[in-house]
């Protein structure tokens, strides 16, 4: 199990990552990171030998998803810990509930416990990954959301983690004069609630990561890097193999606040495994 030793030398150490510039950051020990959703198939039936295999990509960071009664993919945190340290992993960040758990009652406890877990394994972050579709088109479900997020992130921080927000396209869409995302921004308090940026969504929403930036400087501590086709679908495709500008984007990183990256694909053509080892391939030697 990670000790808090090692935790805040793990922290410590991406902390410093963030004054580096792109180049450096990546010859820094290259941190590449993958949400773990892109191989869900394979972690959730062989959750030992895929990180073997995500490890032997040269991966040295993963964030999890699919949390639930305290385990990750059928293993506790003990167990679950071990596996990284063996593979020479680190898991800075993990996605937990999703936003419709701040419209009920008493979801406080539950929150408790997954900071404490997400704390075991030595991450720094917890996520809101996901609003479910019923609850989207409401500006008063985003406020009540903001103000649970507020909340949350005090119990997060409490515990010396840290709280994000992780978007797709929905939020931006208009609502009332606004958006979700413009509401999610601008009623949370930013020294508590950080955002993960999926430079996808985003893209795919008609938005720009360059005007986030620019507008909310040193929010977006975590990005999502996902690239887009060149077709009229504009699907998900590896990075380097689409119409993103990373270069563009990686060259604000610093202005972003961005420590974290997970390369992430909803839906890969093949083998998850091969479209996340040429993902790897292409920010390893071209960024």
């Amino acid at each position: 199990m990670t000790t808090r030793r090692d935790f805040i030398k793990k922290s410590s150490l991406f902390s410093s990552m963030l004054f580096l510039e792109p180049s450096e950051l990546f010859k820094k020990d290259r941190l590449i990171g993958v949400q773990l959703y892109t191989v869900r198939n394979e972690i959730f039936k062989d959750p030992k030998a895929t990180l073997a295999k995500i490890a032997a990509i040269g991966y040295k960071s993963v964030e999890t998803f699919g949390y639930g009664n305290g385990k990750w993919y059928g293993l506790n945190a003990q167990a679950f810990g071990e596996e990284l340290k063996k593979n020479g992993l680190v898991s800075p960040s993990g996605h937990t509930s999703p936003g419709s758990m701040f419209l009920k009652e008493g979801w406080e406890s539950g929150w408790q416990k997954t900071v404490e877990d997400a704390k075991a394994i030595g991450q720094e972050y917890v996520v809101i990954p996901y609003l479910e579709e019923p609850h989207r088109k409401s500006l008063d479900n985003f406020r009540k959301i903001a103000q649970g997020l507020n909340k949350a992130a005090e119990t997060a921080k409490a515990a010396g983690l840290k709280l994000a927000y992780h978007n797709h396209d929905f939020e931006f869409d208009p609502l009332d004069g606004s958006s979700g995302f413009e509401i999610l921004l601008t009623e949370t308090d930013p020294k508590l609630v950080n955002f993960e940026l999926d430079l996808y969504w985003v893209s795919k929403a008609g938005k720009k990561p360059l005007e986030l930036f620019k507008q909310h400087a040193g929010r977006f501590p975590m990005w999502h890097v996902k690239d887009m086709d060149n077709t009229e679908k504009k699907f998900f495709t590896e990075v380097g193999n689409g119409t993103i500008n990373f270069k563009e984007i990686f060259s604000k990183a610093r202005q972003s606040g961005m420590k974290y990256f997970f390369v992430e694909q909803d839906v890969c053509p093949g083998s998850p495994l091969d479209s996340i080892e040429k993902s790897y391939n292409y920010l390893k030697n071209n960024l």
